[in-house]
Parts: C-alpha cells; sequence; structure tokens
C-alpha cells in the first residue's frame, strides 16, 4: 500500500523542519554543539536506568475531587485550552497521591471547545475560571495567579503528571536553601527518560534543557541545583515576588521564553532558580502547541528568542557559549568547585564521622561553593546518597562514574580544592590528583589520627604485634602529610603532636561540626543513661563491655531503676549478649536518636582508648544532655571537670560520678547548660567556618 498524501506531506514537513534547524544551529551553536545535539536523539538510555513512573489509567469522566483548603500554603494553577483528557490525567494524579502540604487548585480555561468546562465544574474542591475570551498561556497564568490565596504560586502545565510526593518535596527548597526564589521540578518523559532537569541560556540568548534524553539517574542530573531558569510547566514561586515582577510578562504573549525571563528576573534580583530533582513530574512535551516552529503557537518562540536577547544581552555576555558542555556550565554560579572523596558515603544517623563530614559539605554549600562527592566504592547508598543530593552535593556513583583515573580525566579540571578524608584514601588518589587536578589545592583530611589511636590501644593491650602496626599506619599517615598542600585534624592535642611529627606541614583544626538543637525535656521529666557510637569502631566496643562488665553493676545496685541504653549500628555478638545483664538493653542502630538524646538524663562516653573528638560527646551536649565520661573521650574538647562535664578513669569514679550527677539537679543543670555552650562556641557549624574559608576556600599559595 502506498503512502497517503498527508504522510507524504508529514515526512516532508519533518524531513526540512530537521534540514533547517540543523543549518541554523550550525550557524548559531557551532559544530561541536550541533553533533552533541543529534547524538543526543539517538542516545538509548538502559532500561535499568530509567525511572519507574506512576501513570494513572485512562477511564471515561466520573465526578470525583480533589484537595482543597480554605488556607492553602500553596495555590496550584493550572491554565488550559482544550485537550481535556490530559487535564483529567492531571487532577487525577493530585487527587490519587494528595500532597501534605495545603492546597488549592485553580483551573484557568483558556475558552476550551472540548467537554473541560462541562466536567471540571462536577469535581469537588476544584475552583474553575473560565476565561471571557481566549488570551493564550500567559494571559491565563496570570489570571490564576491573580485569585491564588496561598504563600507559594505553584505552575503546572495539564499536560503534566505529578509524582507522587512532588509538591511537598518543591515546596521544601525553599525553606532547605535559604535564598531560593524559584523552584522547579525535574520533569520526565513517560518513558522514564529525562526531559529536563532546569535550564541555562547561553550567551546568544538561546535556553538549553540540563539532561534532555539523558537518564533521569545520571549524578549530574540528580542533585538539587542552580540553574538559569526552569521550565514553567511545573514551577514554584512566592506568591509575593511574582506579584513584585508584575507576573508573566506579556512582551512575551501568548507564550514562550516568559518561564526563562522569569528566571532571569529573581538571579537578577540576588536571589536563586533551583531545580528540585527530588520533585519528579511527567510532561507530555508538545501536546499544547506542537514542536514545529514554523506553526501555531510555537512560531512566536523565535521571535520572544530575539526579544528576550535584546532585554537581557548586558547579562548574557557572562553567559557561557555553546562550545561549552551544558552539564557543567552551572559551575559558574558558584565561587569555588570542591570535590570531597572518603571511602564511603556519609551516614550521620550512624558515627559522628560521617555527621562531621556531612556538615562540612553543608558548610561549603553555604559558604556559596559547589560540592562534588564521590566515594571510594562508587556506591550509591540509598537514603544516605539522597540527603546529600537534596543538600545540593553532586554526587557520583557507578555505573555513571567510571574507575578513578578515567572520572577524574573527565572531571579533574573543574576542582579549585580537593579534600580527601583518611591516609589510605589519598595514597590511592594522590597520584591521580596531581596529573589529572594539578591546579586544585589538594587537602588531607585524618579525620582523626589513625597511628594515634592504633599506638593507644595497643597500649592498652600490652600487644607489641599492635604496636608495630600503629608504627607503620604513622609511616603512611605522616608520609600523606608531607605531600599534601594542608592537613586537617580534630583537636589541639593532634596539631601539638604533629608540630613535632610533621613540623613543615601546614595543619589546622576543623573539629567536630554540630547544630545546637535545644535543651530537650527538663531533669525531673529525664530517665535513664544511653550510650550512642557504631561498633565498627574498636574503641565503642572495648568502651561498652567495660561500662556494663565493671561500671553499671554499681550503679544498679543503688539504683535499679536506671536502664542503660546502648545504642550503635554494626553491633557484634559479644555487645548484644550484654543485654542479658540486669537494667542493659542493646538498641542496635536507632534511625532518629532525639527521643534518647532529649529523654535520658546522662550521657555516658566511657572510651578507654581513641584519637580525636568525639562525636558522641557533642551530639548529647548540643542537646543539653550532661555527659560522664573518661579523660580520653573528652580529650581536646575546652571541658572542665565539674562545670562542662564529670571525668572519671576507674569504675568506682565513674560510678560514684553517674550516681551524683543523676540526683543532683542543680550539678545537672549546670552542666547542660555549660556543656551546650561549648558546642556552640567551639563545635558548631559557625565554629568552623573561619577554617573553611581559609584553608577549604582561599586561594592555593
Amino acid at each position: 500500500m502506498g503512502l497517503s498524501w498527508t504522510e507524504v506531506r508529514f515526512l516532508y514537513d519533518r524531513g526540512t523542519g530537521l534540514f533547517r534547524r540543523g543549518l541554523t544551529s550550525l550557524r548559531t551553536r557551532g559544530v561541536r554543539a550541533s553533533w552533541e545535539r543529534v547524538l543526543k536523539q539517538f542516545y538509548r538510555v538502559p532500561d535499568t536506568q530509567l525511572l519507574a513512573l506512576y501513570l494513572p489509567q485512562q477511564e471515561p469522566f466520573a465526578p470525583f475531587s480533589v484537595p482543597f483548603s480554605s488556607m492553602p500554603r500553596a495555590s496550584i494553577v493550572i491554565p488550559v485550552y482544550n485537550q481535556f483528557e490530559h487535564t483529567l490525567a492531571c487532577l487525577r494524579a493530585i487527587a490519587a497521591h494528595p500532597p501534605q502540604a495545603s492546597i488549592e487548585i485553580i483551573v484557568v480555561d483558556d475558552g476550551s471547545s472540548d467537554a473541560t468546562e462541562s466536567s471540571l465544574v462536577q469535581v469537588e474542591g476544584l475552583r474553575y475560571h473560565r476565561r471571557r475570551q481566549n488570551g493564550g498561556f500567559i494571559a491565563a497564568c496570570n489570571d490564576g495567579a491573580s485569585q491564588a490565596t496561598g504563600e507559594y504560586l505553584v505552575f503546572l502545565n495539564n499536560d503534566t503528571i505529578p509524582q507522587p510526593g512532588w509538591l511537598d518535596v518543591l515546596l521544601s527548597t525553599f525553606d532547605q536553601h535559604p535564598g531560593t526564589g524559584l523552584a522547579g521540578s525535574q520533569l520526565l518523559y513517560p518513558d522514564g527518560r529525562l526531559q529536563e532537569a532546569g535550564g541555562i541560556v547561553r550567551n546568544d540568548g538561546r535556553a538549553d534543557n540540563l539532561g534532555r534524553l539523558r537518564s533521569a539517574m545520571e549524578p549530574e542530573f540528580s542533585y538539587v541545583r542552580r540553574v538559569d531558569y526552569c521550565s514553567g510547566a511545573a514551577i514554584a514561586i512566592h506568591r509575593d515576588l511574582f506579584a513584585q515582577f508584575g507576573g508573566f510578562d506579556t512582551h512575551f504573549s501568548p507564550a514562550y521564553y516568559e518561564d526563562t525571563d522569569l528566571g532571569m528576573k529573581v538571579t537578577a534580583a540576588g536571589l536563586r532558580a533551583i531545580c528540585q530533582t527530588g520533585s519528579k513530574v511527567v510532561h507530555l512535551e508538545g501536546i499544547t502547541s506542537g514542536t514545529d516552529v514554523r506553526r501555531g503557537i510555537k512560531r512566536h518562540q523565535v521571535r520572544n528568542q530575539e526579544l528576550f536577547q535584546q532585554r537581557w544581552a548586558s547579562r548574557l555576555q557572562s553567559h557561557p557559549d555553546h562550545e561549552q558542555a551544558s552539564a557543567r556550565t552551572t559551575d559558574r554560579h558558584y565561587t569555588r568547585v570542591v570535590l570531597v572523596i572518603d571511602a564511603l558515603t556519609p551516614q550521620p544517623d550512624r558515627d559522628s564521622g560521617s555527621l562531621r563530614l556531612f556538615n562540612l559539605m553543608r558548610l561549603l554549600k553555604e559558604e556559596g561553593a559547589h560540592v562534588v562527592f564521590i566515594p571510594a566504592n562508587r556506591a550509591h547508598d540509598g537514603r544516605y546518597t539522597e540527603a546529600l543530593q537534596q543538600l545540593g552535593v553532586e554526587v557520583w556513583y557507578a555505573p555513571f562514574a567510571k574507575r578513578p583515573h578515567a572520572w577524574l580525566r573527565d572531571h579533574g579540571a573543574r576542582f579549585d580544592t580537593v579534600v580527601v578524608c583518611r591516609h589510605y584514601v589519598l595514597r590511592e588518589w594522590l597520584p591521580l590528583l596531581r596529573k589529572f587536578a594539578p591546579q586544585a589545592k589538594l587537602v588531607f583530611d585524618t579525620v582523626d589520627l589513625h597511628y594515634l589511636r592504633e599506638r593507644r590501644g595497643a597500649e592498652l593491650a600490652v600487644d607489641q604485634a599492635l604496636m608495630r602496626a600503629s608504627e607503620r599506619t604513622r609511616a603512611l599517615e605522616l608520609d600523606m602529610i608531607a605531600r599534601s598542600d594542608a592537613t586537617l585534624v580534630v583537636s589541639e592535642v593532634e596539631r601539638s603532636l604533629l608540630a613535632q611529627d610533621a613540623p613543615a606541614a601546614q595543619v589546622d583544626i576543623l573539629s567536630n561540626l554540630h547544630h545546637i538543637q535545644g535543651r530537650g525535656l527538663p531533669f525531673a521529666q529525664r530517665h535513664d543513661l544511653v550510650f550512642v557510637g557504631g561498633f565498627r569502631h574498636p574503641p565503642n566496643v572495648d568502651a561498652v563491655r567495660w561500662f556494663v562488665n565493671e561500671v553499671f553493676p554499681l550503679v544498679h545496685a543503688q539504683e535499679p531503676r536506671i536502664v542503660f541504653h546502648c545504642i550503635g549500628s554494626d553491633t557484634p555478638a559479644e555487645i548484644e549478649e550484654l543485654a542479658s545483664q540486669p537494667g542493659v538493653l542493646v538498641h542496635g542502630h536507632v534511625p532518629d536518636l532525639s527521643p534518647y538524646m532529649d529523654g535520658a538524663r546522662i550521657c555516658v562516653a566511657p572510651l578507654r582508648y581513641g584519637a580525636g573528638v568525639k562525636g558522641k560527646v557533642n551530639l548529647s551536649m548540643a542537646h543539653g544532655q550532661p555527659v560522664v565520661a573518661t579523660a580520653c573521650a573528652v580529650e581536646g574538647m575546652h571541658l572542665r571537670n565539674g562545670e562542662d562535664v564529670l571525668v572519671a578513669d576507674d569504675a568506682a569514679g565513674f560510678a560514684e560520678a553517674i550516681l551524683r550527677l543523676y540526683r543532683d539537679e542543680a550539678l545537672w543543670q549546670r552542666l547542660a547548660d555549660n556543656g551546650l555552650a561549648n558546642v556552640e562556641r567551639h563545635f558548631s557549624l559557625d565554629a568552623g567556618r573561619d577554617v573553611v574559608r581559609r584553608v577549604l576556600l582561599g586561594a592555593r599559595a
């Protein structure tokens, strides 16, 4: 059977359209950028890298209800013009997975002639507004905004299918990332491929979608990032800010480049346009306006690009040209680009070292840096990886992260500073970093001095084999210090030791970093004792065994109602067996420590050896929880025995200190107040800010 005239015309239009767009791209973007655009069209995302999406079943219309609040936090404005089946799917998706935030949904009908009006008036909770005459996308959006009562406006195309949780995550951007003026969702094609993770504007005014046709799981497109704009298919903005800008600019009527213009206005006002990649929305691109720029509303895209370029010509001079790879162009929004490498992805609810590293990356972000993190094992660690991505950290993992030499060959030139944690990680990466990132300042983060901790453990065990192992660690650690540009330790004790062992090294203190949590419950409402520490760390195993076997029986004999709560991940059998003793509860890993930090009367830190600053002590004090500890546990923490903490090293003295503090409310309150002040003074994010600015973000000498 031959082709019909309609099919021939379609093929002709498609071919000539591609030819014209190709010539235009060659003239404006150049050969390299144009070829990259061609390759995108033929790139196939592996099935294993496609997201599983929620798509509502197509069913005939029947009345239903959508969420509605008379005092909404967000007003969702959906402009529509015919295409009722898509509007219905969009509303059904919101109804099927209602957000936790209070909302109102305003559908602005721009003169539809299909079943839109007769059907939508039957949707309970929906605010339906029909315009007197068709005015186009911009007019419909501005009309909807004028009727909204929510704190935030959320503009949503009717040819979208919001995914579960999309709105709550989108709104959280304004809380989690201060300075956000505009937040946009990650847009997806129905087949699971990425349509957009925000957009960038080139120096000629042309706008590019980041990640188009790639996998939404790729590290470069999976973190909360600053962009030039977000497509108006799913964006949120404070209602007052939108009104301040006069809404979408009618100079771009009926549509196109109004969202790009809005993004530029936001950034010109000193605020940020952010793509919230945790908010996912399927967008059936081109349903309303088509894709042919020679016909219909789509033809306004060409005219409006010229108008946009003229309006923002002076600012666009600093924007990238088409030769610069799209994924890297957002680096320019940040003061510095810092690479952080550790053995594993930090798990801040499991160990203090992870909490310190997580808060270090948070602090770098607060100081305007872009942070790139890669774990040496190149593993995606589930919610821990996602937590970093939500912080705005670009996290790399397999299969997208190649082996270290290949990955650094591709990315090394981006970095101003590289921070590598632990000597054994740096030993592997250092030659590659010097080769592929020679411009970067190399900072060795010891986490704690491993050789000091190992030496003390060997001395406690009176083990010569362990002592020889600690000397081998010392040689490796000192070698890494000598070959780095700067070294970080966590206490004055460690810096003083390195002043003797590595006198030529630049050594700075960056101790534990904690948020001040508050005071928790008062003395009378608190009960019991608590220990928190991961059991992959050998000193914690030794500490709990000693405490339960030698100290707690003395406490329990006088106060049998006191319960000792032992909390920590990777609990070995020898620790679990301690739960057989009276008054001892072994909990293992506890995701939310707040009930124990705010409700237990005393934290115990019975460490008999170790090095560095103990996060368990900081953590409790940040919650207003007093601590009884050994001298080793509070070493280098600026704490005074009897004023900020109670210190004892023998079993009888440790038990006596617990009982005294447990019974004396005045003493308890003094230690709680002073401990909280100590954390704020020495171990808060503000306390570490100067070192971060000077050592990690300063220019290389």
